[in-house]
């Protein structure tokens, strides 16, 4: 079988990466607040805080409107991109690719930021493996199942009093009393980070930190189960026809149901879940993946009626080079917020952070339109290629061939 390099210029979708652009914007807005350390705050520190009136507000919002319906519009995207990995390749370059990324996730994750996703990601891509064989019908089952699965998980914890995270809680806890983090300097430990090692203590103890969170937050199988949603959608090559799709229909029934459930989600997470865990988990279904579809779907009405519009062009060049743009997004919110870097951290209400993540972004737009002028790829995007099919591959933009 003859090896085939990555996806050329000719080959690429542009509505992919508009979408993967959309979902960079949503991550900024939702992962800035812990950057900043904001979100490590007590209640009554972030109180404290001049704009806390109005944080309250963006708070409710940013649970309505962007909490994990951004990361689930990326969820179902990495399953499309697996499904042209695999269609192009044997399933070995592909697991190639993912072992890879494992390691990426791993040194974001333990170098850089306790926040990093990339290496759930990993995991779940080299998962998918095991069902791309199924019929559709099969997976579609399969994929609600794992979706729906962390409501009867913590409806077995809330019920049942089976705690699946309290070990992993634990163990998090007695990492980070070794390294002399407590509840009463963590929110300020990163800013207060005089040097790496300081801040590398508090990445030690944040790494089983994610881990609890993922664990607690049944994460693997919500990402396991759109990434099957996603791999279907490429497997179908629906992005090629949206022409032809129900769009506007889904788009609308999308909307309806949505909009009201993330009312409620956003309602139920700022109280303190005031209806239990299980509802809080069954409004976080039913809220989530409709609105985030209904991001996608809204789009991509937006897209068929001018799909020449600038705007596309500039939204879908962070989108191309996502990963790099990403990673960026860490050591922008260390350099800011980090005492390595600015200390700003704890200094700045909800709002101001939230505008700095969506200024933040439209940098990355205008540096990724500037950098795609002259090179074929991100520069990690251009590392991970060349890892995965073991030769190099020319990276700026030969301008005589065009």
């Amino acid at each position: 079988m003859t090896m085939k390099g990555p996806t050329a210029e000719r080959e690429r979708y542009l509505i992919l990466d508009v979408l993967r652009g959309l979902a960079l914007m949503g991550i900024a807005l939702a992962n800035f607040p812990e950057f900043a350390l904001w979100t490590f705050l007590s209640a009554d520190e972030q109180a404290l805080l001049p704009t806390a009136g109005i944080d309250r507000v963006v708070r409710y919002w940013q649970y309505v409107l962007v909490d994990g319906k951004f990361y689930t519009i990326f969820s179902l995207l990495f399953g499309v991109g697996f499904s042209l990995i695999l269609a192009r390749h044997s399933r070995r370059l592909f697991l190639r690719r993912m072992f890879i990324f494992v390691l990426i996730g791993f040194l974001h994750l333990m170098f850089v930021w306790s926040g990093d996703i990339l290496l759930l990601y990993a995991v779940g891509g080299l998962l998918l493996t095991l069902f791309v064989d199924f019929k559709d019908s099969t997976l579609l089952i399969i994929a609600l199942l794992l979706i729906l699965m962390p409501v009867g998980l913590d409806a077995l914890t809330e019920f049942c009093g089976v705690d699946f995270a309290a070990p992993f809680y634990n163990q998090w806890w007695q990492v980070a009393t070794a390294q002399g983090i407590t509840e009463e300097n963590f929110a300020t430990w990163l800013r207060d980070a005089e040097n790496y090692n300081q801040m590398f203590a508090f990445l030690l103890q944040g790494a089983c930190e994610r881990l609890w969170e993922f664990v607690e937050g049944h994460r693997l199988p919500k990402v396991l189960g759109l990434f099957i949603l996603g791999y279907l959608v490429g497997k179908h090559r629906l992005y090629t026809r949206l022409s032809e799709l129900p769009l506007r229909p889904i788009f609308l029934w999308t909307l309806i149901i949505g909009t009201p459930m993330s009312l409620l989600y956003g309602w139920s997470a700022t109280h303190g879940h005031l209806w239990g865990q299980t509802i809080h988990s069954v409004l976080y279904a039913s809220s989530v993946i409709p609105l985030a579809v209904a991001y996608v779907t809204g789009l991509c009405l937006l897209y068929l009626r001018n799909q020449r519009a600038m705007v596309f062009r500039w939204l879908a060049a962070p989108g191309r080079m996502a990963l790099s743009n990403y990673i960026s997004q860490s050591f922008i919110g260390i350099a800011l917020f980090y005492g390595i870097g600015f200390g700003l951290g704890t200094t700045f209400g909800l709002t101001a952070i939230e505008l700095t993540a969506f200024v933040v972004f439209l940098s990355q737009i205008l540096c990724s339109r500037l950098w795609l002028l002259r090179f074929r790829f991100g520069p990690l995007e251009w590392l991970w290629r060349m890892a995965t099919y073991g030769r190099y591959f020319p990276v700026t933009i030969d301008k005589r061939r065009n």
